[in-house]
């Protein structure tokens, strides 16, 4: 096997899974930091994957994994300790010699963000900036793929729910995510760029409802709640209090329609269009009848 010289984090999540996915169909290989318990089972099947079983939090582990790695690309899973963990991940890689991180970050990411989640995002980037690495930060807009957590609610009552309001955003597919991922881990020319990674058009979710219906061939009606409905529906659920409060203000910026930009990263930087929320129904579509 050739030495892999990219690191990969995040390797079994939403956008790590499709990043391997294209990784692997380019023949590229990489190592990749999988937690005891993650389901890397399709991991295992790639032959240029070099699988490290270590936790992010183990900074004995993460330096080992680092050496001779050029290039890693930072995605740690949604937690409490997320942005500590990122912040120790970004020193041990500077200590290795890591020339080029490429980090998913969030779109409008800013320290004085009113929301938690970009002020995190924020403080990672600026420690890169601050230790001189070669950066690459992929600032995606909200993930088409995050409306299948009403997949249930589609598919049994034909209606979802949020505290968004008429607010279009630019939704994007995790696909095209990894696509812009892949395109900055193995191509020059995207050192010290900012990629904010939109749809091609931003939509309400009132149209996101048509959108479903006529794809499904069955009535899908959006809900609008407030605020107060939406939280204690999140809470209700059984999600942590820090996670709570970061999705409303999340919903929050959304619904100020802080969100609707969209970008041409997407066909600039891979070549090709933007999915379109329409294909992502129909790729998804047995998950939701």
């Amino acid at each position: 096997m050739t030495q892999a010289t990219i690191l990969i984090t995040g390797a079994t999540g939403n956008v790590g899974t499709q990043l391997v996915k294209q990784l692997d169909a380019a023949q590229v290989p990489f190592k990749a930091i999988v937690r005891n318990g993650d389901n890397n089972d399709y991991l295992k099947s790639l032959p240029l994957a070099e699988i490290i079983h270590a936790d992010l939090a183990d900074g004995v582990a993460v330096s080992e994994a680092l050496q001779g790695v050029e290039k890693a690309f930072l995605l740690t899973n949604s937690s409490e300790q997320a942005e500590s963990l990122q912040l120790n991940f970004v020193t041990a890689a500077h200590q290795a010699g890591v020339k080029h991180l490429v980090k998913l970050s969030q779109f409008a990411a800013a320290e004085t963000s009113p929301v938690r989640f970009l002020r995190y995002h924020a403080r990672v980037e600026n420690k890169i900036r601050a230790l001189g690495m070669a950066y690459t930060f992929l600032r995606p807009n909200l993930y088409m793929q995050g409306l299948l957590a009403f997949a249930d609610y589609i598919k049994k009552d034909g209606q979802f729910y949020a505290a968004v309001g008429n607010a279009r955003i630019s939704v994007v597919d995790v696909r095209d995510i990894a696509a812009v991922a892949a395109c900055a881990l193995t191509a020059a020319g995207h050192e010290n760029k900012i990629y904010d990674i939109t749809g091609g058009e931003a939509i309400t979710h009132y149209q996101v409802a048509d959108i479903f219906t006529n794809v499904l061939g069955k009535p899908v009606r959006f809900i609008d709640v407030s605020p107060e409905q939406m939280e204690g529906a999140v809470r209700a659920a059984g999600f942590p209090e820090w996670q709570v409060g970061g999705l409303i203000e999340d919903y929050a910026h959304y619904a100020r329609n802080e969100a609707a930009v969209v970008s041409t990263a997407v066909p600039e930087v891979t070549g090709h269009a933007a999915i379109r929320f329409e294909q992502f129904v129909e790729d998804y579509k047995s998950l939701f009848v």
